[in-house]
């Protein structure tokens, strides 16, 4: 995968200062990765864009069309057509973020044994596990770009929108960086044959109880539930994206933002851990 064109600058970067050196190191692999995933756009759409768009179709086209009380015709722009709406970028963007670190650190590390040739650039370890963190963000950015048109079109209702952009376009990158760190975490401590294992006990719960399809002020009514989804960085993701793009209840951004923020640095320093202890041994 590596090509001359990508290499170049790391190459001549090692005759640079250390600081210098590493910086162009840094972007050099993040181009490489960037231009990995122009060639491989195809299937980075498909996986992005799947399951958000059944999960529109469904719920909120084919449900209204035989009068499903989910999305029925009776719905306004405050239930469930503008909850699912937060959902939906959240889920995309943290997932993004997993595929995009996690699945191709557990290759990685596996049979291609590619990380020996990143090791070789001359960046510390630990900034060589941010730079996939930062590569993993850009994508989980652009997935929520790809998959907020289907959520204005699919609809049978239209979804009114009143977009808060300071909320907007802080949250996006906070979340961003939140799903590549649990992916660098994910790719770092779990062995390839249990990579199946991941989906089915950690990814698909995530999802249900991430507050995806419902906002979580609607959980008082199962307290202890409420409670204990609260450990679950999905759910702050998709409240912020409720904030900020449509006029419903949500969990005040006071908690919202702090919580990102510490998922984000207790994830990405467990991820960057067990990327220096997997490289080093």
């Amino acid at each position: 995968m590596t090509t001359a064109a990508a290499t170049a600058p790391i190459a001549l970067a090692a005759h640079k200062p250390p600081r210098r050196a590493a910086m162009t190191a840094f972007w050099a692999l993040t181009l490489r990765d960037l231009r990995v995933l122009r060639r491989e756009l195809v299937p980075f759409l498909s996986r992005t864009i799947m399951q958000p768009l059944l999960l529109l179709f469904v719920f909120t086209y084919v449900f209204p069309q035989i009068g499903q009380g989910i999305g029925g015709s009776g719905a306004s722009e405050g239930t469930f057509n503008s909850i699912i709406m937060g959902g939906l970028l959240g889920s995309a963007v943290i997932f993004t973020g997993i595929q995009a670190v996690a699945l191709p650190l557990v290759q990685d590390f596996g049979y291609t044994r590619e990380i020996e040739d990143r090791v070789m650039a001359p960046l510390p370890v630990g900034l060589l596990a941010f730079q996939k963190i930062a590569t993993g963000a850009i994508q989980g950015m652009l997935s929520a770009l790809v998959v907020f048109p289907l959520a204005l079109v699919i609809p049978s209702e239209p979804i009114t929108l009143h977009v808060n952009w300071p909320v907007l376009i802080t949250a996006l990158p906070i979340a961003s960086i939140l799903g590549a760190s649990l992916g660098l975490t994910i790719g770092t401590k779990v062995a390839p044959q249990q990579v199946s294992l991941v989906f089915s006990l950690l990814l698909i719960p995530m999802t249900f109880l991430g507050c995806v399809y419902y906002p979580w002020s609607s959980l008082a009514t199962i307290k202890w539930l409420q409670i204990a989804v609260l450990v679950n960085p999905l759910v702050y993701m998709s409240e912020a994206f409720r904030a900020a793009l449509v006029p419903i209840e949500h969990m005040t951004l006071w908690v919202v933002y702090p919580a990102m923020i510490a998922f984000t640095l207790l994830l990405a320093r467990s991820g960057i851990k067990g990327f220096r202890k997997r490289v080093l041994t």
